[in-house]
């Protein structure tokens, strides 16, 4: 069987979709696309109808790409309203049986098991370890013997209507929702590495509307806060300056400014009409000084909120966002924060923009989930994987039941 992903990210600027393969552990892109997004504001739900063309958009250039149907997904979900709980579970163990995914699929069921207020809906619950008799942290225990497993772990919750909204969204567009995940907890597992999840990390996805700002310690989320600020103020602050429209305002910002002024050129000149319908002349050096000073602003609010959220110390901060993109980012980012700091840098062949960052990454988060759990799944039927186009034409340019009760919930012995 092949195993094949689709990853969905509502964004409120745009609507990502990028669906992976894995081969011998390691994923490759076979379509991905970003669709300018309608009915989504400040990362929700606001026309479910808009919504829905502009998430059938982004289907069709996918089935375009692939040349089959897409029917199942992974879909982001607002982290508004979220809650932190550690939680602790036990369940015996038959005589010398070797623990595997029964086990540990009911030790995490015990562990959330009365912890889940009825108006919330659980989203996540990752263990932070595993302790098997008087074994203590045991990252994973498939394989091992004992008599009794235990397990520590943190779980997060959001208010049900949240969840239903998302949900209710891709039944609309005929698309089965297989999981939900945090943008957040995507942004971090594309990026995450060994040395990541023994330590302390922050992520910042600068959006449009909004930045999310995110604690993990040792790979766990454990804190996070939206920032009521984004990359919008950068558009406003062209309209403003240049009396031109939101259009041109972000084509500026996307295809002409530069977040640093160092890599800026004071000869290089765009024409452009204001809304008076006179041509004006900008020049990158002028415009890049505007979008460094507001990106410089959101970045110093991140930093702010990073205090905010904990005193822990911090040993990696990784920052994400379609304005990351920018030419000289980077050195924006170090002025601010230091070395420890870093721009996303995505490297999936087909998808190395950091507008993917979170619906990559939470494929990825996925997969590890699965893999704990020991099963193996494919959104993609094997009749579907055999109709794939070719290599060379895949990259061109709700119900009542809850989440957790679905054949990859949380707690399903399937």
């Amino acid at each position: 069987m092949r195993k094949i992903y689709t990853g969905i990210d509502l964004g409120s600027y745009g609507i990502k979709i990028v669906v992976l393969e894995q081969v011998h552990g390691k994923f490759h892109v076979l379509a991905a696309t970003n669709v300018r997004s309608k009915g989504i504001k400040n990362s929700m739900i606001v026309d479910m109808d808009e919504a829905c063309l502009s998430l059938l958009r982004a289907k069709k250039n996918i089935e375009e790409m692939l040349g089959v149907t897409i029917d199942q997904a992974i879909v982001t979900v607002p982290s508004d309203g979220i809650n932190f709980d550690i939680v602790s579970g036990t369940v015996n163990i038959e005589e010398e049986k070797l623990i595997d995914a029964k086990e540990i699929t009911a030790v995490l069921h015990e562990a959330a098991l009365g912890n889940v207020a009825d108006d919330n809906e659980l989203i996540t619950i990752i263990p932070i370890s595993f302790h098997i008799d008087d074994k203590e942290g045991i990252r994973d225990p498939k394989g091992m013997v004992g008599n009794q497993l235990s397990t520590k772990a943190v779980i997060t919750t959001i208010p049900k209507y949240f969840l239903k909204q998302a949900i209710s969204l891709l039944k609309m567009c005929n698309i089965e929702t297989i999981d939900v995940a945090f943008s957040a907890l995507g942004d971090y597992y594309n990026a995450r590495n060994k040395e990541m999840d023994k330590e302390v990390t922050a992520m910042i996805n600068i959006g449009y509307d909004t930045t999310l700002v995110s604690i993990f310690n040792k790979g766990i989320m454990i804190k996070a806060e939206k920032i009521e600020e984004g990359s919008k103020i950068i558009d406003q602050d062209i309209m403003r300056t240049y009396q031109v429209k939101k259009g041109v305002a972000r084509y500026l910002k996307e295809n002409f400014a530069v977040s640093n002024t160092r890599y800026a050129d004071a000869n290089d000149r765009i024409e452009v009409e204001t809304k008076e319908q006179t041509k004006i002349s900008i020049s990158q050096l002028e415009i890049s000084e505007l979008v460094e000073k507001r990106i410089i602003e959101l970045l110093k609010l991140a930093k702010k909120q990073i205090n905010i959220l904990t005193n822990r110390e911090i040993s990696y901060i990784i920052i994400t966002g379609g304005i990351s993109e920018l030419a000289g980012f980077q050195y924006v980012v170090e002025n601010i924060f230091d070395r420890r700091a870093a721009t996303m840098n995505s490297d999936i062949m087909g998808a190395r923009s950091n507008i993917y960052s979170s619906a990559l990454g939470i494929i990825k988060y996925f997969n590890a989930k699965l893999e704990l759990r020991g099963k193996s799944y494919s959104m993609m039927s094997d009749k579907q994987a055999d109709d794939l186009v070719s290599t060379q034409k895949r990259i061109t340019g709700t119900t009542n039941e809850s989440i957790i009760s679905k054949v990859f919930g949380y707690f399903s012995g399937d």
